[in-house]
């Protein structure tokens, strides 16, 4: 399944379902570009992307959460029947939502769902960040990079314009812990910088920020209670490095698009060092 636009033509399309958005096949994602790159390689990326996963249970309070927030997004399955997944009803129950594209939760986890969006409500500025009807969530937005020629595609969870007319850029994410070095770690390992990058490209692409420089801002959030709120927005370095690393995924892909050869880690015998960290520690304990 591929999303109903005409692959030269820079495209906005408000609705489009999250399914055909992820299934499109003729543009390349944020989240693609970073399995490009290591830890990651370009076969796993075609694996991954020609075999779509099952919906795992470990998303689902994220999927719920965003829809809570931002007003759209998966519709919610309360399963009040049980409280864990242990009988062979309480699964069927699950699976059904699963299959109809919905998020299924049990009672304490539609709780909790609850106490974060009220905790987002609550928060000074995250508060009337999100505030209903003064943004536009999950629109999906086209271009094509013209420095590949490759198709792309990002799908904002929220744009709004700030009262100067400044465009905010906002996406939403549950962390395990919200404090700086958490999240400094975070960004890095899961490459939100290259994220960062990518989105700003879509929204100037379009011309969608108008004559003022865009933002993006994360809004992360804990996943235990008392559900804190960081929003972050980037410094200058770490979205430069975020677009050079898009840069560089950018060419991979369209090299292995045009050549049909998607290398994995190495097809030679390489040496392997021991992490410089574990080569250190070995050796202050053992020479």
């Amino acid at each position: 399944m591929t999303a109903a636009v005409e692959a030269e033509a820079p495209a906005v399309i408000d609705g489009l379902p999250a399914e055909t958005y992820h299934a499109d096949m003729t543009s390349i994602s944020s989240t693609g570009l970073r399995q490009l790159l290591a830890p990651g390689c370009p076969a796993q990326f075609k694996y991954d992307r020609d075999h779509p996963q099952a919906p795992k249970r470990e998303f689902d309070l994220g999927h719920a959460v965003h829809a809570a927030v931002l007003g759209e997004g998966h519709d919610i399955v309360e399963i009040t029947e049980f409280t864990d997944y242990k009988k062979a009803d309480a699964r069927t129950l699950r699976d059904e939502a699963y299959a109809a594209g919905k998020v299924p939760l049990l009672p304490k986890e539609k709780i909790q769902v609850d106490a974060m969006a009220e905790a987002i409500r609550q928060h000074p500025v995250a508060g009337p960040l999100f505030a209903p009807g003064t943004g536009v969530a999950e629109r999906s937005i086209y271009w094509t990079d013209l420095a590949t020629g490759v198709r792309c595609r990002v799908r904002p969870d929220w744009l709004k314009h700030r009262g100067e007319g400044r465009l905010i850029v906002v996406d939403y994410k549950t962390c395990r812990a919200a404090d700086p070095a958490s999240l400094q770690k975070a960004v890095y390992e899961h490459g939100y910088h290259q994220q960062a990058a990518f989105y700003l490209d879509g929204v100037k692409a379009l011309g969608l920020h108008g004559d003022q420089e865009p933002a993006f801002v994360f809004a992360f959030q804990s996943k235990t209670a008392p559900y804190l709120v960081h929003l972050v927005e980037l410094d200058f370095p770490a979205l430069a490095l975020g677009a050079a690393r898009n840069a560089r995924a950018l060419r991979i892909y369209a090299d292995c698009t045009a050549t049909g050869i998607w290398p994995g880690f190495n097809d030679a015998i390489t040496y392997l060092p021991l992490p410089v960290w574990g080569e250190k520690r070995d050796q202050e304990e053992y020479s």
